[in-house]
């Protein structure tokens, strides 16, 4: 695994935004794996910046998302497919049909899981974007998923549930459930770019990076992979 240390937030959102840049310049048909929640919002803005300034094209562009919330429509404004809306494909004017997520309302999970391990298997990854939760999750994978997980639908744990309370409300209305890519297809990823921001993801980045790698801490898995790239910003890279 790469690490690279940034001074703050900001300059670990330039260098993720170069490294997703040089995916999309070098293949305009690139398979982007997206992710939600604040730590990409700065790299999703820095990723329209470069398409207003320098005429990025999308057009053949194909995203695939992690995860979505059981039980809210593409419409909520908490789903994750209207966040990527607003942050990221109309900026990019990237064609609504070059992009993938989970059906939160689907009434049969198996199906809907099924439908999405398909989609994957013929949109392979030419690089997947990552989060890491608190508690060491890597998209909606919480601590005791097998790596040999398939798309799959997940009760969240609490600390999870926490950490997505500040974008609701109320914590009585975020969503107990979620559908989530499994990490055995994050993995099959040509290459893994995890992002990390803030002092409350230290114990994470170096349980992720120096402990074991073990289930009960699902991005550990990433010491595995080929080439997996961590920028985490110096209070999340404190204990390392």
């Amino acid at each position: 695994m790469k690490i690279v240390v940034t001074k703050d937030y900001e300059e670990l959102s330039a260098k993720a935004a170069k490294i997703m840049l040089d995916v999309v310049k070098e293949d305009p048909y690139a398979v982007l794996g997206l992710a939600t929640g604040t730590t990409p919002l700065g790299l999703y803005g820095h990723m329209i910046k470069d398409r207003e300034k320098n005429g990025t094209s999308y057009a053949h562009v194909r995203t695939v998302n992690l995860d979505e919330y059981q039980g809210l429509p593409r419409t909520h404004a908490q789903s994750y497919a209207y966040f990527m809306r607003k942050n990221l494909f109309e900026g990019l004017k990237i064609d609504p049909e070059n992009t993938n997520i989970e059906n939160g309302m689907a009434a049969d999970e198996e199906k809907e899981c099924a439908r999405y391990d398909a989609l994957l298997e013929r949109l392979p990854r030419d690089i997947q974007l990552l989060g890491l939760g608190s508690n060491g999750h890597v998209a909606f994978n919480e601590p005791g998923t097998p790596f040999s997980s398939g798309t799959h639908v997940v009760t969240l744990a609490e600390s999870t549930v926490k950490d997505n309370a500040r974008l609701f409300s109320d914590i009585s209305e975020v969503p107990r459930k979620a559908f989530t890519m499994g990490i055995r297809q994050i993995m099959q990823a040509k290459k893994i770019l995890i992002l990390a921001s803030g002092a409350n993801k230290a114990d994470a980045v170096f349980k992720m990076v120096k402990g074991e790698v073990t289930e009960q801490v699902p991005a550990s898995v990433l010491q595995l992979h080929p080439d997996c790239i961590l920028i985490a910003d110096k209070e999340a890279a404190a204990k390392l």
